[in-house]
């Protein structure tokens, strides 16, 4: 299948924010990563954190691990250059964490317009295995190319935070925290001898399809295949059947719609957040076909 990539550009540039358009130029060697990190600044907290809508659900000024967790895929697309803001993400993170080692799901906001409830209302004095799943899992990833990064005492923490929470699951956690925990278990495979057995425990949970329904989510809202490996050949695809990563990244090529664009299967708390997933998810699909190697321009 193939992507029509001057489609997709022509909708970022009617209705994607100035971030995911510098991360898809970035993406097709069209500018450099400095730009893409001017645009990341826009949502950067003099702390060190990310907010103002990075995580376009969650809108508040405040930083928020959910930022943090965009912020570093920014961090993963420049590879392998690399930027002192990383580092200075992981100091806000560590005076943030909580003494288990955890991220609570989020942090408290002042103003909660337009923000979604589930962010807005959060129990921030406990910690929560996705938000620290997917700070922990990101980090990781840019940590492949970022020995600051690796190096990092809040990177361990959290590390050794996600093993023990992993390790005590009885029961299935909520979809999105699995897709987060076998992603980060996924990218830990290598370094820690941990992750083996934890992604082997996970895996009673994620059926060979990789579809697990979004409890409490929009209709039809899904965690797939490509939620938990979107690389063929990673240690997280022997979770999944035969065949079942080759054909979802087939079915994520075709996704794409006429204005060019792809969608997201859930409901955004304001029409701003709606554009903004959008976007996201545009840039998102074409670095993942990219990544597993399917990218053809049609």
């Amino acid at each position: 299948m193939s992507v029509d990539l001057s489609r997709a550009a022509s909708f970022l540039a009617g209705h994607g924010r100035l971030l995911d358009r510098r991360r898809f130029e970035l993406l097709l060697g069209e500018t450099k990563p400095d730009a893409v990190l001017a645009a990341l600044d826009g949502y950067r907290n003099g702390d060190g954190g990310y907010g103002w809508g990075l995580e376009p659900d969650l809108r508040a000024p405040e930083s928020q691990p959910g930022g943090a967790l965009h912020a570093f895929e920014v961090f993963e697309d420049i590879a392998p250059a690399t930027t002192s803001r990383a580092i200075e993400l992981c100091d806000w993170l560590d005076s943030v964490t909580l003494p288990d080692g955890g991220l609570p799901f989020a942090l408290p906001v002042v103003d909660a317009s337009a923000c979604a409830p589930f962010w807005a209302e959060a129990d921030h004095t406990v910690s929560a295995l996705q938000s620290t799943a997917f700070a922990a899992g990101a980090a990781l990833r840019v940590a492949a190319h970022d020995p600051a990064v690796t190096a990092h005492p809040w990177l361990a923490r959290a590390t050794q935070y996600c093993f023990d929470a992993i390790g005590a699951l009885d029961s299935a956690p909520h979809a999105i925290a699995l897709a987060f925990a076998v992603r980060f278990l996924d990218t830990a495979y290598e370094r820690y001898p941990a992750a083996a057995p934890l992604l082997a425990r996970l895996a009673q949970f994620v059926p060979d399809t990789g579809l697990v329904p979004v409890q409490g989510g929009s209709e039809g809202e899904t965690m797939r295949a490509l939620s938990f490996a979107p690389v063929p050949g990673s240690p997280a695809s022997a979770l999944l059947g035969d065949g079942v990563i080759d054909a979802e990244l087939d079915r994520l090529a075709t996704q794409q719609q006429d204005d060019g664009g792809w969608t997201v299967d859930f409901a955004s708390s304001s029409p701003a957040a709606t554009l903004e997933w959008r976007g996201y998810a545009t840039v998102g699909a074409v670095l993942t076909l990219k990544r597993a190697g399917r990218l053809r321009a049609g």
